[in-house]
């Protein structure tokens, strides 16, 4: 590495490290209760750092936005590996009950932002939180599709509401065993769809 590409990598790194603890730290402890000190503790980045790559807090949701669909596509990634749908749908199911610890302690991490980002008034980023959970239902969507069911895109919202609803109330009732119990129950529900027709 030349002299001239080491501080364009520690740049890079700092951004990195406050984009992936504006993720975590705005999960953990929602957008009104968050500061920029917050994160940038986090991060191990002065704070007066912060504002060098995000000006605003609101800048910092969106990047936590971005980090949730690059988790999604990481996700979805290897799950397209599988040559089977279904089983891609399983593994889906599988890795939100593997996070149930976390689901009761804070809730989805991508519907529990998009629900508070509704309570504000300028419409913007709660807009841009919904496109993370239709990434999810698109991909959900394309395999039911896959498999040759019929209205694929309402198995999605099937799937994916089933999913909300155990996270939301393992976090309500801190109770990571719904999303166990939940998840069996999506598990079968996927086993029962009948692709002969």
């Amino acid at each position: 590495m030349t002299d001239s590409t080491k501080p364009r990598a520690k740049a890079a790194d700092k951004r990195r490290r406050l984009t992936t603890e504006a993720a975590r730290v705005l999960h953990e402890k929602g957008v009104e209760r968050t500061t920029l000190a917050d994160i940038a503790r986090a991060a191990d980045v002065p704070v007066g750092n912060v504002y060098y790559y995000f000006k605003t807090k609101d800048d910092l949701v969106r990047a936590a936005l971005s980090e949730h669909s690059a988790h999604l596509g990481e996700l979805t990634g290897r799950l397209d590996r599988l040559p089977d749908p279904r089983d891609r749908l399983k593994g889906l199911v599988e890795t939100w009950v593997g996070q149930r610890e976390v689901a009761a302690l804070h809730g989805c991490p991508t519907g529990t932002l998009a629900a508070e980002l509704d309570k504000r008034a300028d419409g913007v980023l709660d807009v841009a939180a919904g496109t993370v959970i239709r990434e999810l239902l698109d991909w959900a969507a394309a395999q039911f599709r896959a498999l040759g069911l019929p209205d694929a895109d309402g198995l999605a919202v099937t799937l994916v509401s089933g999913y909300q609803g155990m996270s939301l109330l393992a976090n309500a009732l801190r109770d990571p065993e719904i999303m166990t119990r939940e998840g069996a129950r999506l598990l079968r529900w996927l086993d029962s769809l009948d692709t002969a027709g």
